[in-house]
């Protein structure tokens, strides 16, 4: 006998505000702060793209791999999808990899590493436009 108190049923919002939220994640990630920029939200715009931006300049200065859909196993795949996260500037890192990835030194690994963080962060900014476009407090 247990008397558990159902929670109400959350209210549905309306196909338009779910596309528009849906729109202002998508920019937000082709665009690193575009969906913050979007939804007026100026200082976290500016610190997205920034961010992002500065993470894939030093990750490609400092000849980390850029992985490719190509992969050989999940680890590359994992490394394709965190990089592709980060929107246009996946392909401006791969422009800037014109001799190729050096992993044999601690700065290609570091590379690497900056340019998966710089896209696993801008999918977390996007996800934040996102929810903020929905109204709800991330």
């Amino acid at each position: 006998m247990t008397d558990e108190i159902a929670a109400p049923p959350a209210p549905r919002a309306d196909s338009r505000s779910e596309a528009f939220a849906l729109g202002i994640a998508v920019a937000g990630w082709i665009v690193p702060g575009l969906g913050h920029a979007l939804l007026k939200m100026w200082g976290r715009a500016l610190a997205c793209f920034l961010t992002v931006g500065l993470l894939v300049f030093f990750g490609a200065g400092m000849r980390g791999n850029v992985f490719t859909s190509s992969g050989n196993d999940a680890f590359d795949t994992l490394g394709y999808l965190a990089d592709l996260g980060a929107g246009s500037f996946y392909f401006v890192a791969r422009s800037l990899e014109s001799n190729g990835p050096d992993v044999s030194r601690a700065d290609g690994d570091y590379g690497t590493r900056f340019l998966a963080a710089a896209g696993v962060l801008n999918l977390l900014a996007a996800l934040h436009a996102c929810e903020a476009a929905r109204g709800r407090k991330a």
